[in-house]
């Protein structure tokens, strides 16, 4: 007899209790990128005891369990990350990080109990002729985890038609999923730009030149940047989030120094953005007679879902959750995440499940003190990775 939605969830709900006990043991012992020795360790016991074959040190402390089943010659990835943030919990919870400055405060303590959930029906009921590999990554809040893994040859061990994965939003309606064809999140980038003038005396600012002031008329002209060179129908964000200069009032220091971010949902506005801002700062600089010198940094790329492996997804949430609880084409998000790279190896998507909205529990936006995973969405995101690689390794 075929297998309704239902199903899952049903199964799902029977073992939520184990889930939710795993999630906030990794939540009470968060581990930092390329730390998650801990978290590792409980994965790969868990997949081993149920069957997979797991291989640990994939990009330092990731790891990868394969379950194969029939002749099928299909092969799908699921991903979830594992690496928490340097942040001081101030939750209040009972299962608050034990590690001081340290917190899951973006939720891959949710993400990897969710897969967990799936990897344990699909290996003790799972119905499904190919090969399933579940990556758990590590590293994804800006150290590039996802990279370190292909380095070390993840789609050449552990081969995929398609990949996917999953990430909770605080703000949208917990267990509504979305979803998006194209370019999803923001690409991010960084700069630090340091000005070298002539310090001198505030009294007597003509024997002076002055990088203060010159720093005041970049950060200006960055703005001209999404005004004026960039298409007003596309996203470009050019934030200076911090400036270091001087120590008193009436000394002009001899040097400034700007910390930049620079987001873009294509490659090509991408390009523009960095292209237009060393010009900006060159010139300004040149104009005030300073000296620039910039450092400009990659960070992740767009991250652009393929439009077919998306489609797919989709259907997989509609038929897990209705139509009702469906964005089926949602706005991009100008955050950024490492799974990008993955996504320039192979086709897939990554979609989005609501963490909360106003009073819910999980409303509180990532990255924040006060941030938990909501629990209630266990059951839904690990029946929707199980009924996905079901489907998908016909």
């Amino acid at each position: 007899m075929p297998k309704t939605p239902d199903h899952y969830l049903k199964y799902m709900h029977q073992h939520a209790a184990e889930f939710i006990t795993v999630r906030q043991t990794i939540h009470e012992n968060p581990e930092l990128g390329f730390e998650e020795h801990a978290t590792s360790a409980l994965v790969a016991e868990r997949l081993g005891a149920w069957g997979y074959q797991v291989e640990r040190g994939l990009g330092g402390t990731g790891l990868v369990g394969r379950l194969k089943r029939g002749s099928g010659s299909r092969s799908v990835g699921i991903r979830a990350d594992m690496d928490a943030l340097p942040v001081e919990e101030k939750t209040g919870l009972a299962y608050s990080s034990k590690r001081p400055g340290i917190m899951h405060a973006c939720g891959h303590d949710g993400h990897t109990a969710m897969l967990l959930g799936a990897a344990k029906y699909l290996a003790q009921e799972g119905d499904f002729s190919g090969t399933l590999n579940l990556i758990f990554q590590p590293a994804e809040e800006g150290m590039g985890g996802a990279t370190r893994m292909m380095d070390d040859g993840l789609f050449e061990k552990y081969p995929c038609d398609s990949i996917y994965a999953m990430h909770n939003m605080p703000g949208r309606r917990q267990g509504d999923l979305a979803f998006r064809e194209g370019p999803t999140m923001a690409s991010s980038d960084y700069a630090t730009v340091t000005l070298f003038g002539v310090g001198g005396h505030g009294a007597m600012p003509h024997y002076a030149k002055d990088p203060i002031v010159a720093a005041a008329s970049i950060i200006m002209a960055l703005q001209t940047i999404v005004s004026r060179n960039a298409d007003p129908q596309e996203t470009a964000i050019v934030t200076v989030g911090a400036i270091h200069a001087g120590k008193a009032n009436n000394v002009i220091p001899q040097t400034v120094t700007m910390e930049i971010s620079v987001r873009a949902l294509t490659r090509e506005m991408r390009v523009l953005i960095e292209q237009r801002l060393k010009a900006i700062v060159i010139g300004q600089a040149e104009s005030f007679g300073v000296r620039a010198e910039i450092d400009f940094r990659k960070g992740y790329a767009v991250l652009v879902n393929t439009p077919e492996e998306t489609e797919f997804a989709r259907s997989i949430g509609r038929a897990l959750v209705g139509d009702e609880h469906v964005e089926a084409q949602a706005k991009a998000v100008t955050g950024s995440e490492d799974f990008a790279f993955m996504l320039e190896k192979r086709p897939g998507s990554y979609l989005m499940i609501g963490n909360g909205r106003g009073d819910e529990h999980g409303a509180c936006m990532v990255h924040n003190q006060g941030y938990d995973f909501n629990d209630s969405n266990l059951p839904i995101g690990a029946a929707y990775w199980a009924l996905l690689a079901e489907t998908y390794l016909v």
